[in-house]
């Protein structure tokens, strides 16, 4: 049986409900370049993106992810990162930037912290990396930043309907797109499968650490998909992360009725989706002011009234 976590989920109090982040429609003609980054459980990676192709101008740089990866501890690394790329000469100090992260995401806090410490939950991740990076940065759930990008520029690119991306790697990480449009946060990974929670059983780790074959993943896994199909009915159904560089192993033992691809950006996705998710919303945030000073009267001084002559 299939069903939901009944691990207790962590609140945190807030004035009104926190927005989810907008992130570019995969049709968004997008212009200039970006930072992204990419926090995961064992590594963190940044690259400075082409906004419109998704082609990284720059290496892409990796550290590995402090342990415990504590707050001060990650912003550290991803400061070190950063400067990496500064000394390249292709981070200069305008460009914005996106940082997808391994939590649910709410008004920029991290509201989970499955593979970080849990100092994170409820900490204000995009501002603390606006801080230690002095630029605009959005912040997003990393699989929904990999969904982005694949659908612009990857697997996804001009397919419609129903999209499910699964990444599996250190957990199971899950984005869906209806029609193009993100709905943020699916965690997927979480759900009770077998009696445990998904990614304890199915992540690349997990298979690692079971020292199980991809035949006998396999079967388990295609029973995880079965249920996901039902609930879900995707048109489309993209594999990420580290499993899915192992696709040809495995995929002869999947008997999914949904078409099975392997993402095509592979270790990039979560740093271009990052990017793009940056740029779309700095973007946005210039138009907003311009739309602002254009409304705005050029001059609030009135000229005093003639008296009339006696």
């Amino acid at each position: 049986m299939c069903a939901r976590s009944t691990r207790p989920v962590t609140k945190v109090a807030s004035a009104a409900p926190d927005p989810d982040p907008v992130v570019p429609m995969p049709t968004a003609h997008l212009t200039g370049h970006g930072l992204g980054v990419d926090i995961g459980g064992t590594g963190i990676k940044a690259a400075v993106v082409d906004l419109a192709t998704g082609k990284l101008l720059t290496d892409r740089i990796r550290e590995a992810t402090p342990q415990p990866a504590t707050p001060d501890a990650v912003m550290r690394v991803v400061g070190d990162v950063t400067r990496q790329l500064e000394a390249t000469g292709f981070l200069t100090s305008d460009l914005p930037g996106g940082a997808g992260f391994p939590s649910v995401i709410r008004g920029g806090r991290a509201l989970t912290a499955t593979n970080l410490d849990s100092a994170w939950i409820g900490a204000p991740v995009q501002q603390l990396l606006e801080d230690a990076l002095g630029r605009p940065m959005l912040v997003l759930n990393d699989a929904d930043a990999a969904g982005v990008a694949e659908l612009a520029h990857g697997a996804g690119k001009g397919h419609h309907g129903v999209i499910l991306m699964l990444t599996i790697g250190t957990g199971i990480g899950s984005a869906l797109f209806v029609n193009g449009e993100l709905v943020p946060n699916l965690q997927l990974g979480h759900l009770e499968f077998h009696g445990h929670e998904a990614e304890s059983r199915l992540s690349g780790a997990a298979r690692l650490r079971r020292k199980i074959g991809w035949k006998a993943w396999a079967h388990e896994f295609d029973d995880f998909l079965g249920y996901l199909e039902k609930y879900l009915w995707p048109d489309l159904i993209i594999l990420g992360g580290g499993v899915s560089k192992e696709l040809p192993k495995y995929q002869k033992y999947l008997r999914s009725s949904t078409p099975l691809v392997a993402a095509a950006m592979l270790n990039t996705s979560g740093i271009v989706g990052a990017a793009m998710a940056g740029g779309n919303a700095a973007r946005g945030a210039a138009l907003k002011a311009s739309g602002e000073a254009a409304s705005k009267p050029t001059s609030s001084r009135r000229r005093p009234a003639r008296r009339p002559k006696a």
